[in-house]
């Protein structure tokens, strides 16, 4: 079933923001959700990081380009969204050198305070502010 166009806007900007994670770094779906201005919204970011499509499907945003393991929930803990999705996940960011532990529980976590990622903005939102301010100190400048 396609999505609406304001699903599609969602998920083209949770991708996005997802893309700015750096690597052997993560953060959490309400991060995310907060970043995109829709703090209410972690689950819905969870649910477009179910849906992202295969690289095999040349869509413009897939698995291969936007860093999925990278988030993870507010608990530091690794969800599970199927069959051995949370073994893959942690298997990825192992390979970022991201140290993932195992609790009594088999559940899988990461240390915030060591590899959390919590900017209070996008660093591309960072970026647009800085271009804005060089666009007036040019405008300034010819007048």
């Amino acid at each position: 079933m396609p999505r609406s166009e304001e699903a599609e806007w969602w998920a083209n900007a949770v991708y996005a923001a997802i893309q700015e994670i750096p690597h052997g770094k993560v953060t959490s779906y309400g991060h995310i959700a907060l970043l995109l201005g829709e703090p209410q919204r972690p689950r819905q970011v969870g649910v477009c990081l179910k849906s992202l499509p295969n690289a095999e499907t040349g869509a413009h945003f897939n698995s291969s380009n936007v860093p999925w393991q990278r988030v993870i929930n507010s608990k530091g803990m690794i969800s599970h969204r199927g069959p051995g999705s949370a073994e893959r996940q942690a298997e990825a960011l192992g390979q970022e050198g991201v140290e993932v532990t195992r609790d009594s529980m088999g559940e899988i976590y990461v240390d915030f305070s060591r590899y959390g990622w919590f900017p209070a903005r996008l660093p591309s939102e960072e970026q647009e502010d800085d271009d804005e301010e060089d666009g007036e100190q040019l405008f300034v400048r010819e007048s």
